[in-house]
């Protein structure tokens, strides 16, 4: 985990100032840099000295959890930060509920029902899911459901009432949520199937129904448990990238959160906010995918970690 952070920041931190001198982006917006002015922002970035130098000067204030400040309106990247990602947390646990909700029921259901209707069903639901760019589905929506029908809003994060769970609440996720998890609910309908049809095949599943055990608890107590390994990693993976937010959702619908955060910082060249926003997207990873492998071992007997 920690070499990783340490790459994936060094890389990004390298990149971004291989685009350019950020100072230059005052020089040519209007921003009116004196000569003064220009020298003392260069000595208080550190971009007077190497780039290895600047990487560690960095690194050290950000292990003291000072990651700087933006470039054009001088807020502390942790206060950006702490404004953006609670809404794509939102977002993100809204379309998780939903891809985890339906692709693996969906996954469990195809498996059983092989060669069925509801097995053909739902490899349509998992095809148009993983071919279908999310942006042309986000769209698609927001032109039936808010423009033509007005049944629900494009998705814009605002006006909340004070209970969370009401409906003027909910309905501002249900375009952008659906969005974003039919592409993770097509995968782990995908990756359910397959597991679940090599286990029903298994020599041990054919015993169990031999000895006259009851179907439902074939499925889910000998096959599902056995099954849920490898859609474990997906979905653990799943639920960080979908709390970083995704960029091309949040987008579409005008979402603040940190997808569209970074995108605007990249086309700032905004280095110190874009380094502290992929700090955190690699952190998430990191520490889903270290969960996901502790938890194997508590749902597989079979895997024991010494």
């Amino acid at each position: 985990m920690f070499l990783s952070v340490i790459g994936a920041t060094a890389i990004v931190f390298s990149l971004s100032r291989m685009t350019g001198d950020p100072l230059y982006l005052y020089a040519t917006s209007g921003y009116g840099l004196s000569a003064e002015q220009e020298a003392a922002l260069r000595k208080e970035l550190r971009l007077d000295r190497p780039l290895v130098v600047q990487y560690v000067v960095w690194l050290g204030r950000v292990a003291k959890g000072d990651f700087g400040r933006t470039l054009l309106d001088k807020r502390k990247v942790v206060d950006v930060i702490g404004d953006k990602i609670g809404n794509s947390a939102q977002l993100g646990l809204a379309a998780w509920v939903f891809a985890v909700g339906v692709g693996v029921p969906l996954g469990v259901l195809s498996a059983v029902r092989r060669a069925s209707a509801w097995d053909y069903l739902a490899r349509i639901f998992a095809l148009l899911g993983t071919a279908t760019p999310g942006f042309w589905i986000g769209l698609m929506l927001i032109y039936l459901f808010a423009v033509t029908l007005g049944w629900l809003p494009s998705g814009t994060k605002y006006g909340y009432d004070t209970f969370p769970l009401s409906w003027n609440n909910i309905r501002h996720f249900i375009l952008p949520a659906l969005v974003l998890g039919w592409g993770p609910a097509a995968g782990f309908l995908r990756i359910t199937r397959s597991a679940m049809l090599e286990i029903l095949d298994s020599e041990f599943i054919k015993f169990a129904r031999s000895k006259g055990v009851a179907s439902r608890t074939i499925i889910w107590r000998h096959a599902f448990r056995n099954a849920l390994i490898p859609p474990l990693t997906l979905i653990a993976l799943t639920m960080a990238g979908f709390i970083t937010g995704t960029v091309v959702v949040e987008q579409v619908f005008s979402w603040p959160g940190l997808g569209s955060t970074a995108v605007t910082a990249t086309f700032n060249n905004d280095f110190p906010l874009m380094t502290g926003i992929v700090l955190i997207f690699v952190v998430l990873f990191a520490l889903a995918n270290l969960l996901a492998d502790v938890a194997y071992a508590y749902i597989d007997p079979r895997i024991k970690y010494s």
